[in-house]
């Protein structure tokens, strides 16, 4: 039977905690982006507004925390707020 250090052991764990947080938060990006998504596809231009501030926080956050990219971020951010000065009535 191959030797397991502790140390194996111990990144195992480390991995898999850092693992389950990172998807909480890519989960709750992608909930957030697709409620900006709903409220465009609604054209609730002020519903679209307050979700696309708390999407470019909470996007903003994963890449401070090294979870997404910050091109990725960046990309997401960019259409997203395309789409939302689109609507009439967003005031942009």
């Amino acid at each position: 039977m191959p030797q397991t250090h502790k140390s194996t052991i111990r990144r195992a764990r480390q991995a898999e905690r850092r693992h389950d947080r990172n998807r909480a938060t890519v989960n709750t990006v992608k909930t957030l982006i697709k409620k900006v998504q709903s409220a465009l596809s609604e054209k609730n231009a002020d519903e679209a507004r307050a979700g696309l501030q708390e999407a470019t926080s909470a996007i903003g956050k994963a890449v401070s925390k090294g979870i997404l990219h910050r091109n990725t971020a960046s990309r997401r951010i960019s259409r997203l707020a395309l789409r939302v000065n689109d609507l009439p009535g967003s005031g942009s």
